[in-house]
């Protein structure tokens, strides 16, 4: 099959990720497809996979990849040969062949190129999923606004692209003043908030004005969180999608129940584990469609060999990094 990272035990993934050459070459069964790997991206979450893994033998690192189709099993109809195609989710991702159940095969269009085609997947489905949790408040697209932290990342870019497409209002959130200044550059029309800022707080509030909070995206966690919640009207929900903070979100229970508040979680996992054939398909239809319309949002930090692996996930973890790092077997 040729080179895989695999890991053993958890830990620095820089450092306990390592490639082996695994050397059998089988066919695709039943309902399966045989992948030649062109690029696959490095993921925060493919990381915290890695750091608090429990392994009790060999695992595959990465979930998702791009490449072109080098065999097909039976029954498999919606992909052919040398057809680009994209797969998630795919444990072992990160590799130069993999074979991969058929239902989670999705085709590429010829307008998307490899680059974006890597990361069409995790990013733009975890919007959509984020998109569904801030719809269920009735504000939300009305006279309501979205509060979006880490809005300067990966998935922060795409749900203040998606969000303004669809008419929902957000204001960003990011940690550092130059991120600040590229977003306001990439998206003129969206309010930018620095976290960093002593009164950062009141300029949010005096960016909400008198409009609903209904929903907050947060995928950080720790005590920033708690400072969201407190920004938000009463039944609003506020979305954990990450958890890069090490420490806990200190909430007290009286602010949850003055205001009928919701802390939630949501993990593109869950919508792996409770998502129809149906539902898989029409959002990936929808993904596909993201990565068409909103390429420039789909920013490539860096593409390393993946002779370098552990090098592309150190800078996969830099501070202020924009873009997905990607690596190409």
């Amino acid at each position: 099959m040729g080179l895989s990272a695999v890991y053993t035990e958890a830990g620095d993934p820089a450092d306990v990720v390592k490639l082996i050459d695994t050397n059998e070459l089988r066919d695709p069964g039943p309902g399966q497809v045989l992948v030649r790997v062109t690029l696959f991206p490095i993921h925060w979450g493919d990381l915290q996979a890695i750091q608090l893994a429990s392994p009790t033998g060999r695992l595959g690192a990465g979930v998702e990849a791009t490449g072109v189709v080098e065999k097909t099993g039976s029954g498999v109809h919606h992909v052919i040969p040398g057809g680009r195609v994209s797969v998630f989710p795919q444990p072992g991702a990160w590799a130069e062949r993999i074979i991969a159940d058929a239902q989670y095969v999705v085709p590429v269009p010829d307008s998307v190129t490899d680059g974006v085609a890597a990361q069409m997947l995790v990013n733009p489905l975890t919007v959509l999923m984020l998109r569904r949790e801030a719809e269920k408040h009735f504000a939300t697209g009305y006279d309501g606004v979205v509060l979006n932290n880490a809005a300067g990342g990966a998935v922060g870019r795409l749900v203040t692209a998606g969000f303004s497409n669809h008419h929902i209002e957000t204001i960003s959130l990011v940690r550092r003043t130059e991120i600040a200044q590229r977003l306001r550059e990439r998206f003129p029309e969206v309010p930018v908030v620095v976290t960093e800022d002593p009164d950062w707080v009141d300029a949010a509030r005096d960016l909400i004005g008198g409009r609903t909070v209904g929903a907050a995206l947060d995928p950080i966690g720790g005590a920033l969180s708690a400072d969201l919640l407190g920004l938000m009207s009463s039944g609003g929900t506020m979305v954990v999608y990450g958890r890069m903070a090490d420490e806990p979100i200190p909430v007290h229970a009286s602010a949850l129940l003055d205001r009928g508040l919701t802390l939630r979680g949501a993990t593109i996992g869950r919508w792996v584990a409770t998502s129809s054939p149906e539902q898989r398909v029409s959002d990936t239809t929808t993904a596909c469609l993201m990565a068409q319309a909103f390429s420039s949002q789909f920013d490539v930090a860096a593409i390393y060999p993946i002779a370098e692996l552990s090098d592309a996930i150190r800078h996969a973890t830099k501070p202020g990094k924009i873009g997905t790092v990607l690596v190409r077997p």
